[in-house]
């Protein structure tokens, strides 16, 4: 496919098809009762094919390296426990929050090469994404990764004020690579990213990340927690 074209076409993530089918079928009942409302319809057949874009990333694939599991706003980076489904221990360790507007692409990206070693869904509230208590309380998919470095971080995906579907391809047992799609949430939602124990986040809080792109942390590296400032 030619570069340009390449550049205007728009994959979608096979969950989204069913999604946009029920829109068009509906937006052309409603153009054939009244024309307005079938423009109506029209625009929110296309936010529906929007929403469920499938972008490639192109990820960075140096050992050590974590990258984004979503793309979205950094909205906190903080010092938390892992959920108790995991089984990672009492210790706090530096957890880095990142929300999904209904604006931005929602296919969630592994972010570290590794093992999968628990793969835990747990029901919940579905409080506004946004808010700390959001990790504990709401709808989650918690997933902890022993990556090829010998050392462990967790990613979890969590349901949002109107998300009510988490879809997670991931399987305890399974060998992963950095980048690889394993699932998405529909429609706005948070992933928590718990990173290794001593890593220092690369990210600031209201940066926005780009998954399976946007370097998160670095093993390899002796780089203090960034700050930075609006301009």
């Amino acid at each position: 496919m030619h570069p340009m074209f390449k550049s205007i076409t728009m994959r979608l993530h096979p969950d989204g098809w069913p999604f946009v089918a029920g829109a068009a079928i509906a937006t052309m009942l409603l153009g054939w009762l009244w024309v307005p409302l079938g423009w109506l319809g029209l625009v929110v057949t296309l936010w529906i094919a929007f929403f469920f874009r499938d972008p490639d990333r192109v990820t960075p694939i140096r050992p050590g390296l974590i990258v984004s599991p979503a793309d979205g706003l950094v909205q906190m980076i903080t010092s938390a426990v892992p959920p108790d489904e995991l089984g990672m221990g009492p210790d706090p360790r530096t957890r880095i929050s990142i929300f999904l507007n209904i604006f931005d692409v929602h296919i969630n990206r592994v972010p570290a090469d590794g093992t999968v070693t628990v793969a835990d869904y747990r029901p919940g509230l579905f409080l506004n994404a946004a808010l700390d208590k959001a990790s504990e309380d709401n709808e989650r998919m918690a997933v902890r990764l022993a990556m090829h470095e010998g050392r462990d971080m967790a990613f979890v995906q969590i349901a949002g004020l109107i998300a009510r579907r988490i879809k997670c391809t991931l399987r305890q047992g399974q060998a992963v690579r950095a980048g690889e799609r394993y699932g998405l949430i529909r429609f706005g939602s948070r992933v928590d990213v718990y990173l290794p124990s001593g890593a220092a986040p690369l990210v600031i809080a209201g940066q926005r990340a780009i998954g399976g792109e946007t370097v998160l942390a670095d093993l390899a590296s002796g780089e203090v927690a960034r700050h930075g400032e609006i301009r």
